[in-house]
């Protein structure tokens, strides 16, 4: 299926979205559309899958021109839109997400269960996932969970398969898994359009790269006569140096020290140490533990036994609450559901994590203090915005995780958990992450990065941890941590 789009506009009341964007996507092949965060890439696809409607422009499948009045018109039509949020019912089955809307029917109009359990076990067989279609949504990780949505959408005759930041919440070996299917159906003739801010996964999988800023169509490039430096150039209009910013403050004191830590059945005696100044990387496959361990150190998953030494002190940490009075702040991995209040503004966001700094006696709200707090995080972490009132909901993906990083900040933590902080944006706004994480390392902050992303983790670790299977399998220097050595522990080998 041949694709093309041009002159499109969309604007969300003064808000100009797309100014003149345009695309073309051939027959059987793996396009990117790149572009930092609010560049305009979703909402583009969002309006070829008739999501929204474009304001001005024209839209033509195989030739002929479409305006698609909702996403099933353009699904009939073979153009399926996998979105970056997930659009799962989490308390109903695996099974029952894939085919909501779609069951197939036996006689007298009931579902065919028998039927659809084998559809949904050949479909995630073709996938590699060992999920059980009987099992409950909300038991599922977020990898996971992601895995049954690009499922559902090959399980639909597609010719053409947007993704939008498909491995965003996947590991390395899933990541390889699902390149495996894309290649698979570029054999047979499917077009993808492949949103992402991953570099490495572009310039490995796609044929081409287009490219939007400010909601505005840059260029097209094939993979071959390119790089990713003018890439990045096209889509922030400046060079961006280096992607990981060089650190050289000093690692002093012991902060955290975990010994022994186990919860049965998800991991089991886990020690590590992390110092003042210092970025612990923490690396490893899905499922093996990593958020649940530090779930654990913030007090929001009960362990069994163990130990938790906070400066050589042993604290005993029930609640999110007494993890934040020990200084202790955790940046989860979900912003969306988990770390922000996205009908709220990002005043409130920031102003209901710090009220001791803000209120008298967390009561009486001082509304100067409160503002100047929150105008300097928009300054210092140079958040883009209307300014305070702005609704979070509104924010680009690299914004809201600014807002997100804004919250813990300003309570002066003593350890920052952070588990996957650049999940979903862009690149330039990565960087000014990295500069964030670094600056709190030089002010003595111990941080502990967890990462799906393993050149991020290479790059910004002073020491990296390897969880496999809820054991710690290593923890290496700086010097000895690259590919191969992090990927044979994580994969059950020894070094």
């Amino acid at each position: 299926m041949q694709i093309e789009m041009k002159g499109i506009d969309k604007a969300f009341g003064s808000n100009q979205v797309l100014k003149d964007a345009g695309f073309v996507l051939g027959d059987g092949e793996v396009h990117a559309l790149m572009g930092e965060n609010g560049a305009g890439k979703s909402t583009l696809m969002k309006i070829l899958t008739g999501v929204y409607t474009k304001d001005a422009g024209e839209v033509y499948v195989d030739g002929k021109e479409v305006h698609y009045r909702n996403p099933q018109e353009a699904e009939k039509d073979g153009i399926v839109f996998i979105h970056q949020e997930l659009n799962v019912l989490f308390d109903l089955t695996v099974e029952e997400n894939l085919f909501m809307g779609k069951e197939i029917k036996g006689r007298f109009g009931l579902c065919d269960s028998k039927a659809m359990r084998k559809k949904a076990e050949e479909a995630l067989n073709r996938l590699g996932v060992s999920i059980s279609p009987a099992e409950t949504m909300s038991n599922l990780s977020v990898g996971q969970q992601q895995m049954i949505e690009i499922c559902k959408a090959l399980m639909v005759d597609a010719k053409v398969i947007i993704m939008d930041e498909p491995t965003a919440a996947l590991t390395q070996s899933e990541t390889a898994v699902l390149f495996e299917v894309i290649q698979g159906l570029r054999k047979s003739g499917v077009s993808i359009v492949y949103i992402s801010h991953r570099m490495e996964e572009i310039f490995e999988l796609c044929d081409r790269i287009s490219v939007l800023r400010d909601g505005t169509y840059v260029g097209t490039k094939n993979i071959p006569d390119t790089n990713m430096n003018e890439i990045v150039k096209m889509m922030i209009g400046r060079e961006i140096g280096e992607r990981y910013p060089a650190r050289s403050c000093e690692i002093k004191e012991e902060i955290l020290s975990v010994e022994g830590l186990t919860k049965e059945g998800i991991f089991q005696n886990v020690s590590f140490s992390v110092r003042a100044g210092e970025v612990l990387g923490v690396s490893g496959l899905m499922g093996a533990g990593r958020t649940e361990i530090m779930q654990a150190i913030f007090g929001n998953l009960s362990y069994d036994s163990g130990h938790i030494l906070i400066e050589g002190r042993e604290v005993q940490i029930k609640s999110p609450m007494q993890a934040m009075k020990y200084g202790i702040g955790f940046i989860t991995e979900d912003r969306k559901t988990e770390g922000l209040m996205l009908e709220e503004s990002i005043q409130t966001n920031v102003a209901l994590a710090n009220l001791d700094k803000v209120s008298s006696r967390k009561v009486f709200l001082k509304k100067k203090k409160e503002a100047d707090l929150v105008s300097r995080a928009i300054e210092e972490l140079h958040i883009k915005c209307f300014g305070p009132d702005h609704e979070c909901n509104n924010l680009s993906g690299g914004n809201q995780q600014k807002v997100v990083f804004a919250k813990w900040i300003y309570t002066d933590p003593k350890i920052l958990i952070l588990d996957e902080p650049t999940r979903g944006v862009d690149i330039g706004a990565k960087k000014e992450i990295y500069t964030i994480i670094n600056k709190l390392a030089a002010k003595g902050v111990a941080i502990i990065m967890v990462s799906s992303e393993l050149p991020e983790v290479l790059g910004m670790s002073d020491r990296v941890m390897v969880v496999r299977e809820g054991l710690v399998r290593g923890i290496i220097s700086k010097e000895e941590a690259n590919q191969e050595n992090v990927m044979t522990l994580a994969t059950g080998g020894t070094i």
